[in-house]
């Protein structure tokens, strides 16, 4: 069982993001890393940018942008970014990207974060969990600390965010928790960072907007929703987007992860996966979170298995 690694953080001042300063914010990096064959190393062809941290078996592609977390790479720009398309009136129960417009409890307790990392401003996504302190935002380590190196500052969490609206308002970070092997070495198998929150007027989280169940060692090969706000075109980051599918285990055997069809890029990082998900609802069971893709596969998520590591990480995280 993985050891916790904690860090008190200090709230971002209120007047830190700024609707400009949001506006700049860039998206952090999808992890993408290359597989081995024969024990060699293969470049990707689109050469990614990742968040820099690194595990004995991957090999992220650096940028000279710094050498802490980054954005990752994306197509080629036209000038104008695409909307998704318009929603549906039942969700697509299999998709690899669609604009969520079913509303229900997921419309509330997922959000986007807004944080600094080495000094550049970045976005993720993240889910509000039921938990004893009412306070834990679940989300990718990598949004929280990055691997080895720094940890996240200014980092708050707005729920419900829709096209810059902040129906719930912010919460800033108090406590921040990642597994032991994220932060000594960017394990990706243990890609989960866990945030206890606060609010300016000290409502409790799910007090506010409720919170999604966690689950912990779920069976594998699920149907699963993966929700969150990709930044990088085509999309915008302004609207809750989702896929949907059946999960699958890591085709390279690098990780203990699990996959799944999703075209959601940079800036969906941290988003909730929900096994057993009621679309009338809006209600699952929170078990994996956007981490990486691999650079000769853009086409497919991965997300940690929640497993007795992560377990250990959200008990001590729903005390502080």
């Amino acid at each position: 069982m993985a050891d916790v690694v904690e860090h008190l953080a200090t709230p971002a001042p209120a007047a830190y993001w700024t609707p400009e300063r949001m506006a700049r914010a860039v998206p952090i990096g999808l992890l993408s890393t290359v597989k081995r064959v024969g024990g060699a190393v293969i470049s990707p062809v689109t050469s990614p940018v990742t968040s820099g941290a690194t595990s004995p078996v991957m090999s992220p592609v650096m940028s000279p942008v710094t050498s802490g977390v980054l954005p990752v790479s994306a197509p080629a720009r036209s000038g104008r970014v695409r909307q998704a398309a318009a929603p549906a009136a039942m969700p697509a129960a299999t998709t690899s990207g669609s604009r969520w417009g079913a509303g229900g409890s997921v419309t509330r307790t997922t959000g986007r974060v807004f944080l600094t990392m080495n000094g550049v401003d970045f976005v993720c996504s993240a889910s509000a969990a039921h938990s004893a302190n009412r306070d834990v935002v679940v989300t990718a380590g990598h949004c929280v600390k990055d691997g080895a190196g720094a940890w996240a500052e200014n980092w708050t969490f707005i729920p419900a965010y829709d096209g810059g609206r902040q129906p719930y308002g912010t919460f800033s970070a108090r406590r921040m928790f990642v597994a032991g092997p994220w932060s000594r070495k960017g394990d990706d198998d243990y890609d989960v960072g866990m945030v206890a929150v606060t609010a300016p007027g000290g409502q409790h989280l799910t007090d506010a907007v409720g919170g999604q169940e966690l689950g912990f060692e779920p069976r594998r090969g699920q149907r699963t929703y993966g929700f969150g706000f990709p930044a990088d075109p085509p999309y915008d980051g302004e609207r809750l987007l989702y896929c949907a599918g059946t999960v699958h285990g890591d085709p390279q055997r690098q990780t203990r992860d699990q996959g799944m069809r999703c075209d959601l890029t940079a800036g969906a990082s941290g988003g909730p996966w929900l096994s057993g998900f009621d679309p009338v609802t809006g209600r699952g069971v929170l078990t994996s979170v956007s981490s990486f893709k691999y650079s000769n596969d853009h086409g497919t998520m991965y997300g940690p298995y929640f497993g007795p590591a992560v377990r250990s990480l959200f008990h001590v995280a729903e005390q502080a």
